[in-house]
């Protein structure tokens, strides 16, 4: 098994570098129109990203054990050349883009996601605030241990993706030359991603390339300035109810439900699913004066239903 080394790791001075000086540079140059840095939003992502390492250190035994295991059973073996590392870095990318768009249409991966888009903010220290739970991430890959793409090169790839997209968490960086922004995912295009607003949910999944939203029509350009964070904010910043806040969530409605296929539902569809008989009872008129109140739920609560914290951000 080759080794290779861990990118994010090695990174992690740059990081550090790039963020104070984004950070002197709202001091030296601020902008009313950027949110810039406030102190319990970037204490809130630093320590979500160190958590993340701690987490990923655990679940990284399981997932490397089914690697392995698919790894030795697998006749194929892919060499480390430069090429083939092009090759798989390409590859990684574009089943990145598959994982993250599935973290945003499915409710218990968004659960994971939902922990980087739950900033109001957008600057570097976002880019840290990575999620416990990754353990819903490994799967996508699969297809490259399959292919005979080492578990170790995978994690490298990983790595790489991960460390180029710290940069792109900035709103102190315009756009780039036109044909950059038209094969790289870039600050310009990643606003986009974390932005909050009608047109902009759902859109630029791209880790590197943004070449992949653009052939599997999931991209938008920036022209509206972002409001960023969730559809609805979960008002916050402690960092175990942000890494579990939409897991509560989840749990709530699924205890809520009267039926096997709703609980299937709010499991497997998109964060803001609801049965048809709640979105019915939604749009029903109001009651006349005097009418009897609403039923309620067996959990409760009215039969009112509303969307879970966090649903349907980007």
């Amino acid at each position: 098994m080759p080794q290779l080394p861990n990118a994010v790791l090695w990174s992690i001075p740059a990081f550090v570098l790039l963020t104070v000086i984004e950070v002197v540079s709202f001091r030296i140059h601020p902008d009313d129109d950027q949110v810039g840095y406030t102190g319990k939003d970037t204490t809130t992502s630093i320590g979500m990203g160190l958590g993340s390492l701690v987490f990923d250190a655990l679940w990284k035994i399981p997932i490397a054990a089914i690697y392995l295991g698919v790894y030795e059973l697998t006749p194929l073996r892919i060499p480390l050349h430069w090429w083939t590392v092009v090759a798989m870095l390409l590859a990684q990318d574009f089943f990145y883009y598959w994982s993250h768009r599935e973290h945003h249409v499915i409710r218990l991966l968004w659960a994971c996601h939902v922990v980087h888009h739950s900033s109001q903010n957008f600057n570097l220290s976002t880019a840290l605030r990575q999620p416990w739970t990754t353990w819903t991430v490994w799967p996508f890959y699969l297809p490259m241990i399959a292919c005979g793409v080492s578990p170790a090169a995978v994690a490298f790839c990983s790595s790489v993706n991960l460390v180029y997209q710290f940069w792109v968490h900035t709103e102190r960086v315009g756009r780039l030359w036109r044909p950059l922004e038209f094969v790289l995912n870039t600050p310009s295009h990643h606003r986009v991603h974390h932005a909050s607003q009608g047109g902009y949910l759902d859109r630029n999944f791209g880790g590197i390339l943004i070449v992949w939203d653009r052939m599997f029509g999931s991209f938008v350009p920036e022209t509206d300035r972002p409001v960023y964070g969730l559809t609805t904010n979960i008002g916050t910043f402690n960092p175990l109810r942000v890494a579990t806040h939409e897991y509560a969530a989840l749990g709530r409605d699924i205890a809520a439900a009267d039926r096997w296929r709703d609980r299937a539902g709010y499991v497997l569809r998109g964060p803001g699913w609801q049965p048809e008989h709640r979105r019915t009872a939604d749009a029903a008129p109001p009651a006349p004066a005097g009418a009897r109140p609403a039923a309620t739920t067996p959990a409760g609560g009215t039969a009112v239903a509303e969307a879970p914290a966090g649903a349907e951000a980007v």
